[in-house]
């Protein structure tokens, strides 16, 4: 039944078409884009103040400058490590998906999404190995894992779309902060290039798929996906503010640190601005 929805929908084919031809057009090596210097300066911003976690708290007023040009440093190498794990988590479900029954036709463009998916990947992994000496873990929580059910390829791609567009929250202001090292403004641009592909295409075939499930789902059924993904929502922005990153900005008390700043009124306002476009969108297509 997707199929033929995607296949009666003038729109979504035309958009697919567009977007494919783009990333042709638009294809780089990135292994001979970015210049990768020995080491960046510590005594700098690494991270666009006003996207820390610290950010409008009372916590930013106990904090030296060379405290939060730390912090900064290693919240960059934790929203990095959160890019690597979710694309690990895209990656392993569009491939579950192309080729296969219901996704026939947009399985060109998912060649072109999983090569540029494994090369962002790439990309970030790098950037926190060589400044960071390692990859944060994912974090656990109860909106982790994805739920099977006949609705999976809903909240699958639903959480996909979820995860670039706050992602590229980051990039698309990182890209033009002059405040940053021009390695770092490079990797968010190239991502917010790429990503702005991977979101016309996500919100087209969310649009299909959420169409599908309403029409065979009942209101207990479509309160529950909407309650799913608010959580994840929710849990994904609290990856935001990992303990063992405050921990590795010589932070006393991390967990206490880590409590305070998502129990402020900043962090409200903060996830607010950062989920305002994806809510409405959402909103508006009937899953929350």
């Amino acid at each position: 039944m997707v199929s033929k929805l995607i296949n009666q929908d003038d729109r979504f084919l035309e958009v697919l078409d567009r977007l494919t031809t783009k990333s042709i057009d638009d294809y780089y090596n990135p292994y001979k884009l970015f210049e990768w210097p020995e080491s960046l300066p510590e005594d700098m911003w690494w991270m666009s103040s006003e996207l820390t976690t610290t950010h409008g708290t009372e916590a930013l007023d106990r904090l030296t400058e060379k405290q939060l040009h730390a912090l900064s440093r290693h919240e960059s190498i934790n929203f990095y490590s959160l890019n690597v794990h979710g694309i690990r988590e895209l990656l392993i479900e569009v491939t579950r998906r192309i080729h296969t029954t219901g996704f026939e036709t947009p399985s060109e463009f998912f060649h072109h999404f999983i090569g540029e998916e494994n090369e962002h990947m790439w990309f970030f992994a790098e950037f926190c190995l060589r400044y960071g000496g390692k990859i944060y873990r994912q974090p656990a929580g109860a909106a982790a894992e994805i739920p099977r059910s006949n609705v999976e390829s809903l909240l699958v791609f639903a959480r996909i779309l979820i995860f670039e567009e706050l992602v590229d929250h980051f990039n698309s202001r990182m890209a033009v902060d002059d405040r940053l090292h021009d390695t770092i403004r490079a990797i968010n641009r190239i991502h917010h290039q790429d990503e702005s592909r991977h979101i016309a295409f996500g919100r087209e075939l969310v649009s299909v798929l959420a169409e599908d499930v309403k029409r065979t789902s009942t209101e207990a059924e479509l309160a529950e996906i909407a309650g799913y993904l608010r959580r994840y929502m929710t849990y994904s922005f609290e990856t935001l503010y990992n303990p063992q990153v405050y921990r590795d900005a010589g932070i006393e008390n991390p967990l206490d640190l880590r409590r305070e700043l998502l129990d402020s009124p900043a962090r409200t306002e903060f996830e607010k601005r950062v989920f305002r476009k994806t809510a409405k969108y959402l909103e508006r297509t009937g899953i929350i």
